[in-house]
């Protein structure tokens, strides 16, 4: 019987069903167990570097929560032969709802709201115009999976769709030809590209200046997508109206002097961590191990 152990929080309830009854899953492993597992399921937090496949030696397949393999050795991984499957698509919906409940946040200033309420500030109430989602643009950048489910959402409250992606097939009606094109038309973009040399701050204060004055920004993305110097002052003069962030570089964070902005709402980096999606992705993950462990091509792997 082969020994499969998690790195990271992974539930055994979960994931012991889908491996069956030939896999043994160990859900707080000793280092003995991790010397003998045969697959691991690791969790986005847990390094698993060159150090890591050394504890290994017996290790055949690793299962990572989610697609970012930042902390994964992918080099160490091609040498020993060792695939490291991702699971795509088990968080797209919670990532997409993510981003679209940030930029509500941002636009009905449920923050300022709150805290007005909640100092006894009531009769400043208009104080903070509440926007609407109907008849506006929402600007997607990124047209994958989840940057569709984003479109679909926010087709529900009657809002035009733009998309740029200069990778993916994007209908007529919502393509357009730059991010230049795309933001200078947009009330909200959010973010849902990967991060590359031609995507790190992507977002800078050259971009910004192209910006729909006082429309929102939502990054569920990855964090260095965003110049958060230059998103600060966009936000001080007023180009940019509110700033969501789930995402960051590093993370956890150093503090920014953006984080204490009324009109920026933070979350660290838990928008795809639903309760439903953690599920599917333990579910996910276990079937990739089970795959590689039993002969069978896995649904995704991770490539360098």
């Amino acid at each position: 019987m082969q020994i499969i152990v998690g790195l990271g929080p992974v539930e055994s309830a979960v994931v012991q069903p889908v491996l069956g009854d030939d896999l043994v899953f160990i859900e707080s492993p000793t280092d003995e167990d991790i010397s003998k597992a045969a697959g691991a399921i690791v969790r986005a937090a847990f390094v698993f570097d060159e150090a890591q496949f050394a504890k290994m030696p017996n290790l055949k397949v690793v299962a990572r929560t989610g697609v970012g393999t930042d902390l994964v050795d992918l080099n160490v991984a091609q040498q020993k032969n060792i695939p490291v499957v991702i699971t795509p698509g088990s968080n797209t919906n919670a990532v997409a709802e993510g981003a679209i409940a940030h930029a509500l946040h941002l636009t009905k200033r449920l923050g300022p709201l709150h805290k007005m309420v909640s100092t006894g500030g009531w009769n400043d109430r208009t104080k903070y115009p509440v926007g609407d989602f109907e008849s506006k643009t929402i600007g997607i950048v990124g047209f994958g999976r989840i940057g569709r489910r984003v479109a679909k959402l926010a087709e529900a409250f009657d809002m035009k769709v733009l998309a740029y992606d200069p990778f993916a097939q994007i209908p007529a009606e919502n393509a357009v030809a730059s991010i230049e094109d795309l933001v200078s038309r947009s009330d909200v973009i959010s973010l849902h590209v990967p991060l590359t040399d031609e995507t790190n701050q992507m977002v800078n204060s050259s971009l910004l200046a192209k910006f729909k004055p006082g429309a929102v920004l939502v990054n569920c993305g990855r964090g260095a997508l965003i110049d958060l110097d230059a998103a600060l002052v966009a936000l001080n003069n007023k180009q940019l109206g509110g700033l969501g962030l789930d995402v960051f570089d590093p993370e956890p964070p150093a503090h920014h002097a953006i984080f204490e902005h009324e009109n920026v709402v933070l979350t660290p980096h838990v928008m795809g961590l639903s309760i439903q999606s953690t599920v599917q992705t333990f579910i996910d993950a276990a079937v990739g191990v089970r795959d590689v462990l039993e002969g069978r091509a896995p649904r995704a792997v991770a490539t360098k």
